[in-house]
C-alpha cells in the first residue's frame, strides 16, 4: 500500500482552520481536518452539479455560470462539456493556494480547463459575488462546504441563510437556477429554500456517478 504524502497546507481566510492537499500515487485528497472535502477518485456528484443545472439552463444561447469552489474542478470541467461555446463560466475560489494546486501539483487533474477562454477565475468569496449582482447569472452552483451549513469557515453559513438564499435569487436571471451541493440530506434546508421563493428539486445521486458509493444531495431551486 502506498502510504500518503502531505503535499501542502493552506489556511482558509476568515477562519483558523487548514486545508491539506494529499497524495497517494496518483490519487489526491483534500482534507480539513479528519473530513475529506473530496478526492478526485470519487467525482460523480461534484460533475452532476454541472450537468443537472445545465440541463435546467439548456434554451439559454449564452449562459453565465457562477461556481462557489474550484476544489479538484470536478464541476468545472463538467460545466464545460456540457454547455456550449458561447458559455461564460464564473469560479470563485477563496483559497489562493488551492488555485495554486490546480496549476500546480493537480495540473494533470485539472488539464487545460483553466485556461478555456470560457472560464475566469476570481480568487475570492463567491458570497461577495453574488451579493454584488443582480440578474447577471444563468445558474450559480454552490460546493464550497460538504453541505448547506459553514463547515470550512463559520462566515459561510450566510451562503446557505434566508437573506444569503435572498440574494442568490437577486443575482440569478429570470428563471435561473441555484444548485447546492451537499454529502447528505438537510430538511431545514430545503425548506428555506421554499421560503424563499424557489421552485425546489432534491436529487440523490452517487459519489462515483456510476451506481456506486455514497448518497450525495444536489438541491435544484430554480427562480420563479
Amino acid at each position: 500500500m502506498i502510504p500518503w504524502e502531505k503535499i501542502d497546507t493552506a489556511k482558509i481566510p476568515g477562519s483558523d482552520e487548514e486545508l491539506r492537499l494529499m497524495r497517494r500515487g496518483k490519487e489526491f485528497s483534500i482534507k480539513l481536518g479528519t473530513n475529506e472535502l473530496m478526492n478526485n477518485r470519487l467525482s460523480g456528484s461534484e460533475a452532476a452539479l454541472a450537468t443537472l443545472a445545465a440541463k435546467q439552463i439548456e434554451r439559454v444561447a449564452k449562459p453565465v455560470i457562477l461556481i462557489g469552489g474550484l476544489g479538484m474542478g470536478f464541476t468545472l470541467r463538467a460545466a464545460l462539456t456540457v454547455l456550449g461555446s458561447k458559455a461564460k463560466i464564473v469560479v470563485a475560489e477563496l483559497v489562493p493556494a488551492v488555485i495554486s494546486w490546480a496549476r500546480g501539483p493537480m495540473a494533470e487533474v485539472f488539464g487545460d480547463s483553466l485556461d478555456d477562454v470560457r472560464v475566469s477565475i476570481r480568487e475570492m468569496d463567491v458570497g461577495e459575488i453574488i451579493r454584488a449582482k443582480s440578474s447577471a447569472f444563468d445558474a450559480i452552483l454552490l460546493d464550497v462546504d460538504n453541505g448547506p451549513e459553514g463547515l470550512t469557515r463559520k462566515g459561510n453559513d450566510t451562503l446557505y441563510s434566508a437573506s444569503g438564499l435572498k440574494a442568490a435569487k437577486t443575482a440569478l436571471r429570470p428563471g435561473g437556477v441555484l444548485a447546492v451541493w451537499s454529502s447528505g440530506p438537510n430538511p431545514a434546508f430545503t425548506k428555506r429554500l421554499g421560503g424563499a421563493g424557489f421552485d425546489v428539486n432534491e436529487v440523490n445521486v452517487r459519489a462515483t456517478g456510476r451506481g456506486g458509493g455514497a448518497r450525495h444531495v444536489i438541491w435544484i431551486a430554480r427562480k420563479n
